[in-house]
């Protein structure tokens, strides 16, 4: 597995110059709310995956009155070799990534190479917001186990961008539109398999984990949503041709895809409290934990921001049990209350580090 020995920040949210150095086991970040814990776990996240986990765009990732930041992780890598990636992104949408100092061809080649899963608060759009987020979670994971997913992903939306642009034009070309149909199908069909097939293995997953932190109080499930589960792709388009020239978009395809997360048969969104809802969420992550270690055979990095809000005592008792009885990886736990943080990592292991953080300055005791 990879694990990050150090990190380098600079002028990357609030934090102006950081290097810091982390335990391969289990590292805390403690410090009051607005501080910087939530950004130095971002930036360790942008290293993966180059891009934010909270944001669509980097202009909110820029230091106040900077044009460019700069990430740099050392790494010791599976094979126990060391590795340095850097990346330099600025406000022109320059994004420059390096492994020891050698450039990437593409960005995209990097994805999957250090394997990362975040629990964050951030996590409510899961529940609350629309398709969209639930799909980005699916592509978030399954392009970090599967390059060939991530290049589909990226040709279908190619062509569905080309597609739409078609259907907005006064006479939009039948002809036309049917070898979009024929183009797009193949990555629509790969993609929807992979979704299909990566659902049916989560959700008894996340039922287990969901069982374990609440005591077994709730039943849950994952269903997936999608088009393409009641006809082929080229079929599905031809019946919703006109549809889509009134609509002029495309309105079916794995671009609409939905996960449908249910509590005793009903949607969580509308019947669970906000502790079951931060519960399931956990279970989620925990889940897509346990089969990313699987796919990798190597347990992936897993970032643990402010996870015990809205939790109550026992359901993090069982959380923190679950992470000391299964072989995870290297983590890191957030938490603005250091004495809770510092009590319950004590009882877990003595290889831990300790960080604190203040105005985006970060002291490792």
């Amino acid at each position: 597995m990879a694990t990050l020995s150090r990190i380098v920040v600079q002028d990357f949210r609030n934090i102006a110059l950081g290097e810091i150095s982390f335990s391969p086991n289990i590292n805390c970040i403690s410090g009051n709310n607005g501080e910087g814990k939530t950004n130095l776990m971002d930036a360790i996240w942008y290293l993966s995956m180059c891009k934010s986990a909270f944001s669509n765009t980097d202009k909110f990732n820029f230091r106040y009155g900077t044009d460019a930041f700069s990430l740099s992780g050392t790494y010791v890598m599976e094979s126990g070799a060391t590795s340095v990636f850097s990346l330099k992104v600025t406000s022109g949408g320059e994004k420059k990534l390096r492994r020891d100092d050698k450039p990437y061809p593409r960005i995209s080649e990097h994805i999957g190479e250090l394997p990362i899963v975040m629990v964050s608060p951030s996590d409510t759009v899961l529940v609350s917001d629309s398709g969209e987020e639930r799909r980005k979670f699916l592509n978030a994971v399954l392009s970090q186990l599967d390059r060939q997913y991530l290049s589909d992903v990226q040709q279908y939306n190619r062509l569905l961008l080309q597609r739409n642009k078609v259907l907005k034009e006064d006479n939009p070309d039948p002809s036309l539109l049917e070898v979009f149909d024929m183009r797009m199908g193949p990555f629509a069909s790969r993609i929807y398999q992979a979704r299909k097939s990566f659902t049916e293995n989560l959700a008894p997953v996340v039922a287990g984990y969901y069982s374990m932190i609440s005591g077994q109080k709730e039943s849950i499930s994952i269903s997936y949503d999608s088009d393409l589960s009641t006809g082929d792709f080229a079929d599905v388009l031809r019946s919703r041709r006109e549809r889509d020239l009134a609509l002029r978009f495309t309105s079916a395809g794995v671009h609409r895809d939905d996960l449908e997360f249910s509590m005793g048969g009903y949607p969580i969104r509308k019947c669970g409290s906000q502790g079951q809802q931060k519960s399931f969420l956990v279970a989620l992550k925990f889940a897509q934990y346990e089969i990313m270690k699987e796919g990798y055979g190597f347990p992936p990095m897993l970032l643990l921001d402010d996870v015990f809000d809205k939790l109550d005592l026992s359901r993090i008792s069982n959380l923190l049990s679950m992470v000391a009885g299964t072989e995870f990886g290297q983590i890191f736990i957030t938490d603005s209350n250091k004495v809770r943080l510092r009590s319950i990592v004590d009882g877990i292991t003595s290889d831990r580090a300790y960080i604190e953080t203040s105005g985006g300055v970060f002291t490792r005791e």
